[in-house]
């Protein structure tokens, strides 16, 4: 059957009469498949790996061209560049993704199986008009994004994390294990990471803060930044990284490499999935061990999770001040429960008050952001870890973002101020010639 007739059958109509939407979308993507299986046939692969990208991308709208002419196949300019557009999104990029993937305004891209992907926009999730053409055409999309990284995805290995070429964090699962169909993740990269200066703009924080912050960085304060899934903790992990003098050696630490650190001399490292026989693991606990060999004067660890908890905490207490980690958790306090359970999956026989000691000394300063009910991000409380009271990690907040109501937008209405409480940490401020003036701390300071 020739392309005219596929479409024509598909369409159940005129080729030049795309009819109803839903005939129209049924006849578009078939028209796509078959023209691209067709541009498959046709192509010289071994002369294609000779071509530039941009030589790849003027062969391949030729051939479009030529075979729409050859198949008398009715279409419009615009139809036609769309169709190009398209197959060459198939033929080099990640296919239906590609227009999604440089929208600069889309955060997370979900896809639920081929026929639903949902875009994260301002902080709020959407339904897009974006289809697969089934869910093998998803796999083999799923299949293109994992094989360049090094991983792979089948029934016998179903969920996989990767990244894009962009630095996007992906996760993909599969059947078994995901029963409807394929399901893919991608946490977008900002290619132009949040400056503090935007955070200010967004009301994310105050000036206070900010001057607060920048003393923390610079007198190699060890910071833990809390929070939930999408609620900014990396994103505040970069923008603090930037208060890090640029002489200083920096390992960085991750399960996927998404952090975006702009001094000169930073080592990045990578966690390694097993292979297929099960074999070549190298988790974060190995990789926080093997920075202390490399004579880091910070380590920041993406995100702490396991047992790897103890090694930073020994890291933090043995001359590598100024560390950061992140962890997921909905309060400071429940960080720090989260924080002494994962010491205990490291197998060391250390009681809860030893333990709790331990996290006392190493971590200073527990930041937690959130992602409020009209999706605007927030540092809503920094707190200072002061020691122990009895057998409790004792704790003083500094500054906090308090809700007051919702207007009739939806719109969250809120303030921020500090509660006057002059933290500890103000005299090591001062030590490091960063001291910050008592008014920052002024609790009738009130920024809306």
């Amino acid at each position: 059957m020739s392309l005219r007739e596929r479409l024509s059958h598909a369409g159940d109509g005129p080729l030049g009469d795309f009819g109803p939407p839903g005939l129209a979308a049924a006849a578009y993507q078939e028209l796509k498949k078959s023209m691209h299986q067709t541009i498959l046939d046709r192509i010289d692969l071994e002369r294609l790996k000779r071509l530039t990208p941009e030589q790849f991308k003027h062969e391949l709208a030729l051939l479009v061209q030529r075979i729409i002419e050859e198949e008398r196949i009715v279409l419009n300019q615009h139809e036609r560049h769309n169709l190009v557009l398209d197959i060459q999104h198939e033929m080099l990029g990640f296919g239906p993704l590609e227009p999604l993937l440089a929208d600069p305004g889309v955060s997370d891209i979900l896809v639920n199986t081929a026929a639903k992907v949902y875009v994260e926009r301002a902080g709020k999730l959407e339904l897009t008009e974006t289809t697969f053409n089934d869910n093998a055409h998803l796999m083999k999309i799923i299949e293109k994004i994992v094989s360049r990284v090094g991983r792979r995805v089948d029934e016998s290995s179903p969920m996989v994390d990767a990244r894009l070429p962009d630095g996007s964090r992906v996760n993909a699962i599969i059947p078994p294990l995901a029963i409807d169909g394929p399901i893919l993740s991608i946490r977008r990269f900002a290619v132009n990471p949040l400056s503090i200066e935007k955070l200010l703009d967004y009301r994310s924080l105050t000036p206070p803060m900010v001057q607060v912050l920048q003393a923390l960085g610079q007198a190699k304060i060890n910071i833990l930044i809390s929070g939930g899934t999408g609620s900014g903790k990396t994103t505040m992990l970069n923008v603090l990284s930037g208060f890090i003098p640029p002489h200083e050696r920096i390992v960085t630490i991750e399960d996927a490499a998404e952090l975006a650190l702009r001094q000169p001399h930073v080592v990045r490292l990578e966690t390694r999935p097993p292979n297929i026989e099960g074999k070549g693991e190298v988790n974060q606990r190995s990789l926080v061990r093997n920075a202390l060999r490399m004579r880091p004067d910070r380590i920041i660890l993406g995100e702490v999770r396991g047992p790897e908890a103890l090694d930073m905490l020994q890291a933090m207490n043995t001359g590598h001040e100024g560390s950061l980690a992140t962890i997921h958790s909905n309060t400071p306090r429940d960080a720090l429960a989260r924080l002494e359970n994962m010491v205990g999956m490291a197998g060391v026989n250390l009681t809860p008050r030893a333990t709790r000691q331990q996290i006392c000394s190493a971590v200073t300063v527990v930041m937690q952001v959130s992602r409020l009910t009209d999706g605007t991000r927030k540092l809503i409380s920094l707190q200072e870890v002061t020691g122990m009271e009895g057998e409790v990690i004792a704790m003083h907040e500094i500054f906090r973002f308090e809700q007051k109501s919702v207007d009739a937008q939806g719109k969250v209405q809120g303030s921020f101020y500090a509660t006057g409480v002059r933290p500890r940490f103000a005299d090591r401020l001062r030590m490091f010639g960063v001291a910050v003036p008592d008014t920052v701390f002024d609790p009738d300071k009130v920024y809306e």
